[in-house]
């Protein structure tokens, strides 16, 4: 086996593992979310890319033109790039900025593919949108990552945009200096390598074997014995006290300038210790959604006070903790399923026809607000 034949087998290889995690996990969509309706096409921009990235046209796998391979590899950044973000961010949805530019990557791709003689200068926008792209996922990855609570994911995204990023910006640099055209046969090869390789890290993500899956299940295991209270316990409710002292005296949470590392130094407590009783016991996790959710708390005590009746929202939302009016509304919206003012109108309402003496209902029902979760 030569060397061609050696990078058909691995090209071949990895169109198969890639479109077969794409299977696995299309059928969990509605478990995992837009992660789960982003790889898809990815997955078939990098088989389509695979298919033909190889500079001898006698090995290509369906006898497609290199230019199809070079198209397929332009659709893929902007679906890795679409799916890395709603990987690392639950709210992410392909809209805005980030929909308008990688939309606009894909037709600048398809002309120039299209156009038999190559035009340098869309050639150079394309890398320079390509740059942008990359430079934008990275930012967004470390960016947020002080305040990701979840361990797995906080590591992951350093990994994420160093070698991912790193592979994505040594291809544009590539393009830039000797043209997309030039694609020597090592290089191919390293190229279809790091696919295949991405497809095995992303296979021991998702994939796992049940105990007992090969003997049926085990028969006749000892239940676990009870265990007794230790001292990690002693120092959880410990920081669980501290946490609700920070929240319901001092307020923490109203600082807009809070940032994770002044919360750790506030706490008086290890970073692990704090990020597993954010994260563990109170069920969030990034804290930004922890912040948000005390403060959308506070909003709503605000817009259902009386007294605050004649306050403009944009006071609403510096009391409560926010740094912008733009951000309280989203941050609202997301997890009150209403607007602000719409939420105080009801509230105030609410308040105005119930007989003296009745408490305030604090419901979101009686606001006519559906409450969500506070997630980032």
């Amino acid at each position: 086996m030569d060397l061609g034949q050696l990078d058909a087998a691995i090209r071949l290889g990895g169109m198969s593992m890639i479109l077969l995690l794409a299977w696995l996990l299309f059928r969990q969509r509605r478990k995992i979310g837009v992660p789960a309706w982003l790889f898809p096409p990815m997955a078939i921009c990098l088989s389509g890319f695979l298919i033909g990235n190889t500079p001898d046209p006698s090995l290509r796998l369906s006898g497609a033109p290199g230019a199809v391979a070079h198209f397929a590899s332009g659709c893929t950044v902007v679906f890795l790039w679409w799916f890395c973000l709603a990987c690392f961010d639950r709210q992410f949805r392909p809209r805005g900025g980030v929909l308008a530019v990688g939309l606009c990557w894909i037709a600048l791709a398809g002309a120039d593919r299209a156009i038999a003689a190559p035009v340098p200068a869309l050639s150079y926008t394309l890398v320079g949108l390509g740059f942008a792209i990359v430079a934008h996922l990275v930012w967004r990855l470390y960016a947020e990552r002080e305040g990701d609570l979840i361990p797995k994911r906080y590591d992951a995204r350093a990994m994420v945009a160093l070698l991912l990023g790193g592979l994505l910006l040594i291809d544009l640099s590539v393009d830039l200096i000797f043209g997309f055209a030039w694609r020597p046969l090592p290089f191919a090869m390293a190229q279809n390598a790091a696919i295949v390789g991405f497809s095995l890290w992303l296979a021991g993500q998702i994939l796992g074997v049940r105990s007992g899956m090969l003997s049926f299940g085990r028969v006749g295991q000892a239940a676990p014995l009870p265990v007794e209270a230790n001292s990690e316990d002693r120092t959880a409710d410990e920081l669980r006290q501290r946490l609700v002292t920070l929240i319901e005296v001092e307020r923490i949470h109203l600082d807009p300038d809070l940032t994770f590392a002044m919360f750790v130094q506030r706490m008086s407590a290890p970073e692990r210790a704090v990020r597993k009783l954010v994260n563990h016991q109170l069920g969030f996790d990034h804290f930004r959604s922890f912040l948000n959710h005390y403060r959308v708390m506070e909003a709503r005590r605000l817009l259902a006070d009386p007294r605050r009746s004649a306050d403009k929202l944009i006071a609403i939302a510096l009391d409560s903790g926010f740094a912008s009016l733009p951000s309280f509304n989203r941050v609202f919206r997301a997890t009150q399923a209403c607007t602000p003012g719409q939420y105080k109108g009801a509230a105030l309402a609410t308040r105005s026809t119930r007989q003296p003496g009745d408490e305030l209902k604090k419901s979101p029902s009686a606001t006519g607000c559906e409450k969500r979760s506070a997630a980032f």
